[in-house]
């Protein structure tokens, strides 16, 4: 009676330690993937902050480059668009990052011609509110650079997390999947070709 009383208390601990150690696993997964959805928030909220200077930008420049109007409506429509693309944490793969990132892509170029155009005008590169917005704006870029660069840190640790033995068989059970990363652009590795 005794010898069956000590075995089934050694069976009920060892359930008990595996238990345990499995929902230890599980909560790790668990906290690393909020990692990576905290850190697409911030992603979403530096780009949603540039989308917010840009009307702001716009409404200035309007007042000093009435004829200029079809670059302007590029950026408002860019905007629009980046704006428009939302991705939900969970689904967080290559395809969505690269539609999320074209978007914004297309912003960035937009945004690019009008201070082009911004160059043929004296008057408003002195503009102080212009110049205020465009300060933020760079600081906005500076933003979303360190936003990626902690996203795809934050995509990192949970690949690996998921990937390693045993985490990678709750992984496997529970559902949890790779996150994609941020890539540069296509030829970013080159240096651009300046010519005097």
């Amino acid at each position: 009676m005794k010898k069956s009383l000590i075995i089934i208390i050694a069976v009920v601990g060892f359930i008990l330690i595996l238990v345990m150690w499995g929902s230890s696993r599980y909560n790790s997964l668990v906290t690393k993937e909020e990692g990576v959805a905290a850190a697409w928030s911030q992603v979403e909220n530096v780009y949603q902050r540039r989308a917010d200077l840009i009307p702001n930008l716009v409404n200035t420049v309007k007042g000093y480059a009435d004829f200029e109007k079809s670059t302007l409506t590029g950026v408002i429509e860019a905007r629009s668009k980046a704006t428009s693309v939302t991705i939900d944490p969970t689904n967080l793969n290559e395809a969505s990052i690269q539609q999320f990132q074209k978007a914004q892509d297309g912003l960035s170029s937009a945004l690019s011609r009008l201070m082009v155009v911004v160059e043929r005008y004296p008057d408003l590169k002195a503009n102080q509110n212009f110049m205020d917005l465009q300060a933020q704006l760079e600081g906005t870029e500076n933003r979303i650079a360190t936003e990626r660069r902690n996203f795809n840190q934050a995509a990192q640790d949970y690949n690996t997390q998921i990937r390693r033995f045993p985490s990678n068989l709750f992984a496997g059970i529970f559902g949890f999947d790779k996150k994609a990363y941020f890539q540069a652009d296509e030829g970013a590795e080159k240096a651009p070709e300046v010519k005097f």
